[in-house]
This record gives structure tokens, sequence and C-alpha cells, in this order.
């Protein structure tokens, strides 16, 4: 209904604005607008399924690098189509025919209840409120009680297979509207403990946050950093508890293996942060020299990936010490899925998710009966889990007929068959079920607890399951605060790295704290333009080169700027970094304007396999800055081999002296510039031995 209204909104508003005489700009601009909003709006939700969500989030902060892009090629075509349509108002602007002159406030006063009858009827204010209780500040400390770290010892070792399904709900296990797609995993389901009505709650409905909900037993939150940053922080959720950690401390090897690219979202970095010992991925499949057949737009196929986990199976319960090897599926990703050449019939080309989703079963059937069958079934437990209900597909029409849930199966000596109905249960209380089935006295991890037990405090999965979710949302608080720990008005350099609370970050970084001192944002890109357009009604610290900031002396080391909204601001050294600041200590009185801090430009093509010697380095310029600023020679690790404080003149040349006592390759110079300050240089920067320097006598 809301559809058709917003269709009718959308269509008034396009009369009215050719029935008009006068504003036909403004509403030709509105119109187009909103048009701009909900055709994004549109491609988003054909990406998460859910509209603007914690999903969309997280993925504009942690990039979409790895992501299967030609996957929604049609998708990205038809966006860009809708894009080229909202722009036609503007030139319905221009159109005379229909207008009607003398009726101009009617036709304004039409057009604007139309306009509001189309943003009511769209899902932008349902979204946009979403995103803003996301945001709002709420005490994770009240639910501080409530989380669980496992330390007690195993009494027994039992090895561990955790296989995620890519998307393969247990839904489709329903026949009547899938038509039997699932027959492996249906006879398992049988064989086990069978979790019904397990859902994915806020933090936990796409890949990472599957493995993260079902490992930690907390939901994933974006870090407080807001870019495409993970590269540049150098743990991924320090302060949790996982699965791996857990295990580790017991003894086990932690192996994962998964035909994705790892840096996809974030997950090797999670992986490596929590207690795997080896992490193969898209790259170690791509070194195996694997046919490119085998290869979709998301990476190795699921016959070799699952042929490949049997593999590692067999050699790590040969090797006799304790694991637990886990693996993600991919074939079944939205929107069409894949089809690798084990399922493929001869001269087939197209795929559908219906195949997909058979082939996948066979596989992980396939896969699990031959662990069952080998000589070390008895010591193993096989978990058979969907990261996260499907994303939009070809099935989804469908899918929102049914009842949702996730699959999980657990499988091993001593596990009778069972269906458990979890009662609001979600993929956040996986990892404590499986802790639970290792030992009865261990039941909870994180926020998740065991499906087993019938007294099992609520935590998490029942806040999220009330019909507002309002509590949940500290949970979500909460676990924001596992990014840095609570301890964050401490700021130090160790190494290259700015240390705040238990995370360490690589510079440039600015940080925001609140007038409680609460860190609230961490920025790791384009940091001095962030800086320039904070309104720091809070206190700004900003870490960067100290050429950043200073005038008088080639000091290369980091340097801290603190600022607050009273105008006060410090400058700290590389010294003071070293031992520790707070962003609590006072401050001084800044004179004159707020101290703005210079950006560095890379100025021309690097400079390659340059040799030890003494050089000259000559640029011309035909842009020059309107200031003096300090030019500066840098190697690949970012180390400075020379500086140089330039002083614009007429003939725009600039030469600075360099000693290398080694071979440099792929150098770069850059300047310090301020805004809007810019250089632009005639040619490539010039290298030249300098002349030899003369004895003196």
């Amino acid at each position: 209904m809301s559809s058709f209204v917003l269709t009718l909104a959308l269509l008034a508003m396009a009369c009215l604005l050719l029935m008009s005489g006068r504003g036909r700009v403004w509403k030709a601009c509105v119109l187009s607008l909103l048009g701009v909003l909900l055709s994004t709006w549109w491609f988003i939700d054909r990406l998460s399924g859910d509209g603007l969500n914690a999903a969309t989030l997280y993925h504009l902060r942690a990039g979409m690098e790895g992501a299967g892009v030609s996957d929604f090629a049609g998708d990205i075509a038809a966006y860009v189509a809708l894009l080229l349509a909202s722009l036609l108002p503007l030139g319905l602007a221009r159109v005379r025919r229909w207008r009607l002159p003398g009726h101009a406030r009617a036709t304004s006063a039409a057009f604007l209840a139309a306009a509001a009858i189309a943003v009511t009827a769209s899902p932008l204010p349902r979204d946009g409120m979403r995103l803003y209780r996301l945001g709002q500040p709420v005490d994770g400390s009240v639910v501080a009680g409530e989380y669980r770290v496992p330390r007690a010892p195993l009494p027994t070792r039992k090895n561990i297979v955790w296989i995620y399904g890519e998307s393969l709900e247990r839904t489709y296990f329903d026949r009547k509207a899938f038509g039997g797609i699932t027959p492996h995993l249906q006879q398992l389901a049988s064989e086990g403990l069978d979790f019904r009505n397990v859902t994915s709650a806020d933090g936990g409905g796409w890949t990472i946050a599957g493995m993260v909900s079902s490992q930690c037993g907390v939901p994933l939150t974006a870090a407080p950093g807001d870019e495409n940053s993970f590269g540049r922080m150098h743990s991924f959720l320090p302060e949790a508890q996982c699965l791996g950690d857990y295990l580790r401390t017991q003894g086990y090897r932690n192996d994962f293996i998964g035909g994705a690219d790892g840096a996809f979202a974030g997950k090797g970095s999670f992986l490596a942060s929590h207690g795997y010992d080896d992490v193969r991925d898209l790259a170690w499949f791509q070194r195996q020299g694997i046919d490119r057949r085998h290869f979709s737009a998301w990476g190795v196929h699921d016959d070799v990936l699952l042929d490949q986990v049997w593999d590692r199976f067999q050699a790590l319960s040969r090797a006799g010490q304790p694991f637990m090897l886990t693996t993600l599926t991919m074939d079944t990703h939205h929107p069409a899925g894949h089809l690798p050449v084990a399922c493929q019939r001869q001269g087939q080309d197209a795929v559908s998710m219906r195949e997909a989703i058979a082939c996948s079963d066979r596989l992980i059937g396939e896969l699990v009966a031959r662990i069952r069958g080998s000589r070390w079934a008895d010591n193993t437990v096989v978990v058979v889990a969907s990261d996260h209900l499907a994303l939009p597909n070809e099935l989804a029409g469908t899918l929102r007929t049914l009842h949702r849930e996730n699959l999980l199966l657990m499988l091993g000596p001593g596990i009778a068959p069972k269906q458990v109905d979890t009662r609001g249960g979600s993929t956040l209380d996986s990892g404590a079920t499986l802790l639970s089935l290792l030992d009865p006295a261990l039941g909870a991890i994180g926020f998740g607890r065991s499906l087993l037990d019938p007294h099992a405090k609520p935590s998490a999965s029942a806040a999220f399951a009330q019909a507002d979710g309002r509590d949940y949302r500290r949970y979500l608080a909460y676990a924001n605060q596992l990014w840095t720990g609570r301890q964050t008005r401490t700021l130090r350099v160790d190494d290259d790295r700015l240390v705040v609370g238990v995370q360490e970050l690589r510079p440039p970084v600015l940080l925001d704290y609140d007038s409680s001192w609460n860190l609230k944002n961490i920025t790791l890109e384009d940091t001095p333009r962030r800086f320039r357009k904070a309104s720091p009604e809070n206190t700004l610290a900003y870490v960067d080169r100290c050429t950043a900031f200073d005038n008088d002396s080639p000091d290369s080391g980091w340097c801290a700027l603190l600022i607050n909204n009273a105008r006060d601001a410090r400058l700290y050294r590389s010294g003071e970094l070293a031992h520790g600041v707070r962003v609590d200590a006072p401050l001084q009185r800044m004179a004159g304007a707020r101290l703005e801090p210079r950006q560095p430009v890379m100025v021309g093509s690097a400079l390659r396999q340059t040799a030890p010697g003494h050089y000259q380095v000559t640029l011309t310029t035909s842009h020059r800055p309107s200031h003096a600023f300090w030019i500066e020679a840098m190697d690949a690790q970012g180390k400075v081999l020379a500086q140089h404080w330039a002083l614009p003149d007429p003939s725009g040349r600039i030469e600075m002296s360099l000693d290398l006592d080694r071979e440099v390759d792929d150098m770069q110079i850059r300047a310090w510039l301020g805004s809007p300050d810019d250089i632009g240089v005639d040619h490539d920067v010039a290298l030249v031995p300098a002349p030899t320097r003369s004895k003196r006598s």
C-alpha cells in the first residue's frame, strides 16, 4: 500500500512541477533529490535486504575490498539508470506548455503536500530513525555483569569442525516451498541436535557479523572509526574473548579455510586477533595454481574448498593436538549463487539459486559423511550453521512468506538426535551451546547462553526478541567498547603506532571525546580535512607527523594536538607521547586563529631504486603555495630521509639536498600544505648526483 501511495505522490509532484509558473527550479531540485535518495535506498536494500541497517554502516566503514562486485552488475546498472532518471525533473523545469500562471501559491502548497506524503510513505523516515537510534548514546555498562569469559579447563578436548554455509538458512528445509533441495542437511538434522527458531539479532545479519556473534557471543558493531580503516587498526575487537581465544588456552590449534578474500569486511583480521593459527583464504588458493574455472567473482568454489577442508581435517587429526577447524562456503552467496564444476551439467551456462543451494547441500553432506565415517569420528564434534539469514536473492519472494530461521546443527559422539526449540535464541548463543556440549559446566561466552540450558538467565538474545528491542541497544553499546576498551583517556605512541586503550592505530588519527571524556569516534582517513570541518563541541585529539604543526624545526616524529570547545589547545611532542599524555589534562588558551594542521601532498611520481650517495632533488612548480612549507623525501615505509623548508619564489624552482646511506626503492617526495594551498609540478621530480664536495686542506 505504501509503495502505491509513494508512486502516486511522486507522479503528483511531477504534474505540479509542470503546472507551476514560478518556483519551478526549487521544486525540480526537491523532486530530483527525493529521487536520488529513493534510488540509493533501493540499491542498498538490494544488497542488505533490510534497507539502511547496521550492516550498511559496517560495510561503509569496513569497505568492500574483496566483494564480488560483478555479481551485482545488473543492480549497479539499474541504480545508475535510476540516478539518471532522478535528474529528469531538472529538465521538466524548462517545459512551458502546461504552466498555469496565477496559481503559484496553490501549486506550491500542493507540491509540498505531495512531497510530505511521498517522504512519509517511503522507507526513508523509518530507516533514518533506525540509524538515529543506533547512533544515540547508550550506557553499555548496565549489561557488563552479563558478559561471560569461559576460563574453566575442559575435562575432555574433542576436536571441532565448524562449517558455515553462506546464507544457507534452515528455511530452505520447507519441502512445499522449495521442493526438497536440502535432503542431505535434512538427514543430518535428524541425526543430531537440530536447533529451531535461531534468529540473527542486530549486529549479526551479515557474514563477519554472524561469525563474531556465534564465536564471541557479542553483536558486531562498526569500530568507532568511520572509514575503510581496518588495515590501520592493529586488532579486531581486542577486548572480546571468543571461542578461538578460549580454545587456545586449552591447548587447541585453530585453523580457518575460506574461499573468499580474507580482507573483505575485516574477516582475516578478526580470525588473526582471536586465536586462529592458520588462515587460508582466496590468496592461498590462488597460490596453489588452481585452474581459473574453479573461481567465481567471490573466490574459490565450494567443491575445491571442502576438499581442502577434508585434507586439512585428516592432517590435523593425525597430528594429535586438539583443534577447531572452521570453514565458510561461498557458492550460495546472493544474488544468484554460483555452481562449482562438481555440480555442473555438461554445457551448462546459467545457474539458479535453487541449484546452488542443492549443490552446497550435497557437498556439505558429503564432507560431514567423510568426517563421521573416519577413524577420528569418535573424538569430533561437527557444527553446521548458516552464517546469517539469506540476503536478497531470486528466492526472496518465497522466503518472505515463510518463518525465517538460521540453520544450526550439532553432531558428534554421545549427541542424541533431538529437535530443540530455542524460544528466542539467536546466533549469539551458538558458541555457548557448543561449549556446553564439550562440558555441561560451560554454558556461556560473551552474551551468548547455551540453547540446551532451560535455566539459563536471559541475556542479549532475549532482549532482542522483545517487541521493541529497546534494551538490546545496551548490548550493542557494550560491544562497541570492545574495540578500544574503556580506558581511552591516555594517548601513547609506541613504535609508530598510537595506543588508545587496548587498540593500536597507525596515525594520522583524529579522536573525538565527549564532555565526559568518553571516546565517541575515531577517524583514520582524510583526517586534516575532517579536523578542519569539525566543530569541536567536544575535545579533539589530532595525531600526525610534527611537520603538520611545526614551522620551527624539522621534527619527523609524531605530535598530538588537543583542542576543546573553549579554544584551549596544547601540542604534545614525540617525547611526551612516548610516555603517554592524558586528553583530560588542562589545556592552554590559544592566541589568534584556530591552529589548522597541514596535510601531506605527494609530488610527482615515485623515484625507483636510488643507490646510496649524495643527491640534489629539484622540482619546478607551476602552481605554488602562498606560504612557506615543508617538503620532504621518504621511503616506502614512511621513514623521512630529508626535509627542507621551502620558500616560494618567482621561478618556482625548489631544491633539496639528500644523503642516502642505503639503496631506497619507491622514494616519494611530499609537501606539507595548509588549506587551501595546493602545489603543481611541471615535470617529474629530478634527482641528480650533487657535485663532489671538495676536501679542506
